[in-house]
């Protein structure tokens, strides 16, 4: 599928971070993908999965958000369309953040959700 309109938002924050991430485990970040999707469980229901990849799969949503290349599968996009992924740095902890408008309810800890 080739790049589209993103559907999934990527911030300049979380893409910095990705391409961090990259260079310390010496991956050059035109072979790579960060595949966002989603799968059951965790406490509400489905948890939020982010990975890097050098799979693509044909009828994989692609994006290209700060110059990071962002996969989706189709069953995911279904429930992260519209979803902006972002990278907090805090004192009471560091990680990736997800704001998804399909979401009728989060857990506490941010990292899934029921919809």
């Amino acid at each position: 599928m080739a790049t589209e309109t993103a559907e999934i938002i990527l911030t300049d924050t979380a893409a910095r971070e990705i391409r961090s991430i990259c260079q310390q485990q010496d991956l050059q970040l035109e072979n790579v993908y960060l595949k966002v999707g989603v799968k059951g469980g965790g406490c509400s229901g489905f948890s939020y999965i982010l990975d890097l990849t050098e799979t693509k799969h044909e009828q994989d949503h692609e994006f290209e958000l700060h110059g990071v290349r962002v996969i989706c599968d189709p069953k995911s996009f279904l429930y992260l369309n519209g979803t902006e992924v972002d990278f907090k740095d805090e004192i009471m902890g560091r990680g990736f953040v997800f704001k998804n408008p399909n979401a009728t309810s989060t857990c506490g800890c941010g990292s899934s959700f029921s919809a």
